[in-house]
């Protein structure tokens, strides 16, 4: 192109360079999929059948953040599948343990607690209930 100088091999040399770096911090960083935060319910919301989630077993709810165990005795529990060591969403569920996908942290469904760092605090519980048959969980529950 006349009256435009051509980037000189220095210039093009570094910026290969940190073209990677840029693109990992981006990544570090981002909290979804989408870019946008990742949350979890404001508000009651109903996850699905109460007959879902047998005794001793917990069942992943991805759309609404949240995951939902039943303990032997029946009751239930919910906490909040936002990875509290960088904000990422939980997506994968594997028996009782969840698994963060952006650092690898691991969570026990059952009690929220740290199974694997470098998350280390454990996840946030939500408030539970059974209403004629639906799992409804988040404030107000």
């Amino acid at each position: 192109m006349p009256g435009r100088p051509a980037a000189s091999r220095r210039t093009v040399l570094r910026g290969a360079a940190l073209t990677p770096v840029a693109g990992l911090g981006l990544a570090a960083c981002s909290s979804g999929a989408d870019g946008g935060s990742p949350a979890t319910p404001t508000a009651p919301v109903e996850l699905g059948a109460e007959s879902e989630i047998p005794k001793g077993a917990a069942k992943l709810y991805r759309d609404a953040n949240v995951v939902v165990s039943r303990a032997g005795d029946g009751s239930l529990k919910a906490y909040s599948t936002i990875c509290t060591h960088a904000g990422c969403a939980i997506n994968k569920l594997a028996g009782t343990t969840l698994t963060c996908p952006c650092h690898g942290s691991e969570f026990d469904a059952t009690n929220g607690k740290v199974l694997q760092a470098p998350a280390t605090e454990p996840l946030h519980e939500l408030s539970v209930e059974a209403r004629n048959g639906k799992i409804v969980a988040g404030p107000g529950a």
